[in-house]
């Protein structure tokens, strides 16, 4: 059995975010009477990510956030500038990160560890809105 729903979540500017409760607000339909399955999340964006991440002390995402920016420094002599300096950047950390996550469903719900939560982890420095396909399969 599947269902899929495409949605925006919330406009946000650089950084990770923890947007479990605004996912789960889109896909309680699909999941609510599924014993056993799985959702798929894919972001359709090429410069933000979705990725798991400690869901309980903010400063993992700020850290999180920092590690990226080390990693991948926007000072470095891109190329690819159309849209901004953040611009091939935020392209090659959402390589690194990727655009899809898979969740088991147990019961009707997310079967996220204790710690665990969703992330946009969004690399512009302007707010964008972002389209996410969730995908049940039971």
């Amino acid at each position: 059995m599947g269902w899929q729903k495409t949605f925006s979540l919330s406009q946000r500017s650089k950084g990770c975010h923890l947007v479990t409760d605004e996912v789960y607000n889109h896909i309680t339909p699909g999941i609510k009477n599924v014993k056993v399955g799985m959702l798929f999340l894919f972001i359709q964006h090429t410069s933000a990510a979705l990725t798991i991440n400690e869901n309980y002390d903010r400063d993992v995402r700020k850290d999180m956030d920092m590690a990226l920016d080390n990693i991948v420094p926007e000072s470095l002599n891109w190329m690819h500038t159309d849209e901004g300096p953040d611009d091939s950047v935020s392209h090659t950390k959402t390589s690194l990160i990727g655009a899809t996550i898979s969740i088991p469903i147990t019961d009707g719900r997310l079967n996220l560890g204790t710690w665990q939560g969703i992330y946009l982890t969004e690399f512009r420095h302007a707010a964008h809105s972002r389209r996410i396909v969730a995908t049940v399969l039971s």
